[in-house]
């Protein structure tokens, strides 16, 4: 699961201390999303996901659509001033 999200923001997602150690988990539930991610990168289907936790598809595919939309549009801070003026002779 890319841990450059900010989950909070995915209203299919929710945190709760002391639920499943506070990890980021489906609503409701207590699947992890990043079970979602680690299964896709094993080369399971969604289908497979579903029937396997118990989500469903509205539930996975809202979660990739977070992920997809939160990766397709990284915010890249202004260049610090200093750091643009070092090369690589000054290395």
């Amino acid at each position: 699961m890319p841990a450059a999200l900010d989950w909070s923001q995915c209203p299919a997602v929710e945190s709760i201390p002391g639920k499943v150690s506070g990890a980021w988990v489906f609503k409701d539930t207590r699947m992890p999303v990043s079970t979602v991610f680690e299964n896709l990168e094993a080369g399971a289907s969604i289908e497979e996901i579903m029937e396997w936790f118990d989500v469903t598809h509205e539930q996975i595919t809202a979660v990739l659509a977070f992920a997809a939309r939160s990766l397709a549009s990284p915010y890249f801070p202004p260049p610090d001033v200093e750091a643009s003026r070092i090369n690589a002779h000054s290395l």
